[in-house]
């Protein structure tokens, strides 16, 4: 239409009508939203391959430019793929993936990922597998998801209860959880007393000792003197400082 007015050479009034809505569309074009697609095979000696993943990502419309790869254990928290694919998305697009598995280091990490696109305004597509019916830019997909985040906090609660009944278990027992220290008190006693000579040699010692000269130092100083690791295993207490004088 712009181009039609021109040519004709209707009048200046006509010219700034146009000029306006020329300004108005350009002003109202809108960022189209994009398909993006994740995908990741766990060894990179050629055992596996990516073909099936893109096969699908393909056949769901996602541009091959759009797909982000990765080659690396699910395991493994630095995967640079996944860390692009997410900083990539906005507000609007949809992450498709080809199964759960491809995306989430475990289930808790699964959701915890996936409530953050939700929050960002980011959709979340499964393509095949156990999680083909999430589609969370649908109602469905919505609940779906929701009850997977429900089973996560869920076992995130069995776990806590399992290990603090253990815990208690323990203690019923006579036995305390946490770090198990490295040398008994007879070794620390033999170590003090073995540190305070002079001519002792160091690495003899932590040898007949079984440990690390740093574990050595963690317990007894150089010249035998006992490290707060001692103290605990021996219970030794702080000892006060005496009272100030107080005679005129």
């Amino acid at each position: 239409m712009l181009s039609f007015i021109c040519e004709t050479g209707y009048d200046t009034n006509t010219s700034k009508l146009a000029a306006h809505f020329a300004g108005v569309t350009q002003t109202t074009v809108c960022e189209a939203l994009m398909k993006l697609g994740y995908a990741r095979i766990s060894k990179a000696d050629g055992s596996q391959t990516l073909d099936l993943q893109l096969d699908a990502l393909a056949n769901a419309d996602v541009a091959p430019d759009q797909v982000y790869k990765d080659e690396a254990s699910g395991k493994k928290d630095n995967r640079p793929g996944l860390e692009a694919c997410l900083k990539a998305l906005r507000k609007g697009d949809t992450l498709y993936i080809w199964k759960l598995d491809r995306l989430g280091r475990d289930l808790k990490h699964l959701v915890t990922t996936v409530r953050n696109l939700s929050e960002r305004g980011v959709g979340l597509c499964v393509l095949t597998g156990q999680g083909a019916n999430i589609d969370t830019t649908t109602s469905s997909g919505k609940l779906i998801f929701g009850i997977f985040a429900a089973l996560a906090e869920f076992e995130g609660d069995l776990i806590r209860e399992r290990t603090m009944a253990g815990l208690a278990a323990a203690r019923a027992r006579g036995r305390k959880g946490g770090r198990q220290f490295a040398l008994t008190k007879n070794q620390i006693r033999l170590a003090q007393a073995a540190m305070a000579n002079r001519d002792t040699n160091v690495a003899d010692l932590c040898s007949e000792l079984g440990i690390t000269r740093a574990t050595l130092y963690r317990y007894v100083g150089p010249t035998g003197q006992l490290r707060d690791h001692a103290k605990r295993v021996l219970k030794i207490d702080k000892q006060p400082l005496p009272a100030a004088n107080t005679a005129t």
